[in-house]
């Protein structure tokens, strides 16, 4: 197997289309899988997916998926930037209380999916300056193999 020396990288931009979320869970199986981190990949599918929908179904514009190594070897960042500025309820600040979706309610439960799959999140809002388009950007960090 190759490895890659420096720390690694992967940016996804998707159009604001209902397959967008399906081409970004591909594109972390696959990249996941080329870096010997397959175990990992359950969970980052996951967090990619909640996140990808969300900004698919709460946002108007494009979005991306950013798959990111964080210095050490097994350790990733999964992210995802939309346009919208609006942080959702609770994402990012730790000690806020979970918003409990009710029982019989079809939405609401993949903030705590995210939470129980990534070892921490975070979200940094985005100014527009020069080039950059604004929004935010959500993310969850991951730790596998000898490490976790």
């Amino acid at each position: 197997m190759a490895t890659v020396s420096p720390p690694w990288n992967y940016t996804l931009q998707l159009p604001r289309d209902p397959r967008s979320p399906g081409i970004g869970r591909a594109t972390v199986r696959t990249v996941l899988a080329a870096l010997g981190l397959a175990e990992a990949i359950p969970d980052a599918e996951l967090v990619a997916s909640e996140l990808l929908t969300n900004a698919h179904q709460h946002t108007k514009g494009p979005y991306a998926l950013r798959i990111v190594q964080l210095g050490e070897p097994g350790r990733f960042r999964v992210a995802v930037w939309d346009t919208d500025p609006r942080v959702p309820p609770g994402f990012g600040v730790d000690g806020a209380p979970d918003v409990v979706p009710p029982v019989d309610g079809e939405c609401g439960r993949g903030l705590h999916l995210v939470r129980a799959c990534a070892d921490s999140l975070g979200v940094s809002v985005l100014r527009e300056l020069g080039a950059s388009k604004g929004g935010k950007l959500l993310w969850a960090e991951c730790q596998w193999g000898d490490l976790k």
